[in-house]
């Protein structure tokens, strides 16, 4: 086959992702003081989003090196799990903050380790069931004309997906607008309360917002695109079209890892210590909030 550069693209792309999230899998992983329920939440999405981009390195090595029907299969499954999974895991996200900021005074407790466990099993249940769908029969191999935009993958199979992620994209931005209240009333208490000028709660609250603004605009700038174009492609159109939508979502894997985890002040730490060579797991952390996340 011809090389073609936009599958070269998405490979290196796959590699940034995989490495970019491989440091935060095994940050967390290594670091017995980060078992805290939002840093499992955090090493779910960086799992999901290496994953991801190991199928799209695997989805280059299929097309040019392995060419056959099984490991085709074998990669659609890889990266419709992945995918799923890592826009789940960005839910469990904005759910715990939700929660943290909601239920402030219970959220320290057992209570909330077992709602994290069974988010995580349902997250990763849903997602591995999704990707077995291809693998179990639900494919257009043999029925051309059933395909979507993404061969192997059924239109029906596709349009599940788009309208899955169209509800997820609904919860997240009615949760992150009630946040946006929470954080409005408890910076009006707290400038009340300290005496703070007006301009400084103003000040605090536009942050607050800007930031949860960044998060939800970056998801939807990423996603929406190649959510649509499943909805409304067929099979039929160039694959211009397809390249040009699902690149944007593997940059949505690229930019978590900065979002919800390097700028985490605990992953910090332990990054710097690693990269002077003093690497400790037993170094002080700071509780905070997963609002502060």
């Amino acid at each position: 086959l011809a090389l073609n550069p936009w599958d070269v693209v998405l490979c290196i792309c796959g590699t940034i992702i995989s490495c970019e999230n491989a440091i935060v899998v095994v940050v967390i992983f290594y670091t017995p003081a980060f078992r805290a329920p939002m840093f499992l939440l955090i090493g779910s999405l960086a799992t999901a989003d290496l994953l991801a981009g190991l199928g799209l390195i695997l989805h280059f090595t299929s097309v040019y090196f392995i060419p056959s029907d099984a490991v085709s299969l074998l990669t659609v499954g890889l990266l419709v799990t992945s995918f799923t999974a890592s826009v789940s895991s960005l839910l469990t996200i904005t759910i715990d903050r939700y929660l943290s900021l909601y239920n402030a005074l219970t959220y320290y407790s057992a209570r909330t380790v077992t709602r994290t466990y069974i988010m995580l099993i349902l997250t990763w249940g849903a997602s591995i069931c999704y990707g077995l769908l291809p693998i179990m029969g639900w494919n257009c191999l043999k029925e051309p004309s059933a395909c979507s935009i993404v061969k192997p993958l059924m239109k029906n199979h596709l349009i599940i997906l788009s309208v899955s992620f169209f509800m997820v994209f609904a919860v997240m931005l009615q949760l992150y607008v009630q946040i946006c209240k929470i954080v409005c009333r408890h910076a009006q208490q707290i400038a009340v309360q300290r005496h703070f000028l007006a301009s400084s709660h103003y000040v605090t609250t536009r942050k607050g917002i800007a930031t949860l603004a960044i998060i939800l605009g970056t998801f939807a700038s990423c996603w929406l695109p190649f959510a649509i174009y499943c909805l409304l492609g067929d099979y039929s159109y160039p694959a211009l079209y397809a390249y040009l939508t699902l690149l944007p979502t593997t940059y949505n894997s690229m930019i978590n890892p900065i979002i919800y985890a390097f700028r985490n002040q605990e992953i910090q730490k332990v990054l710097w210590t690693v990269c002077c060579g003093c690497f400790s797991s037993t170094l002080p952390f700071q509780s905070r909030s997963p609002s502060d996340v």
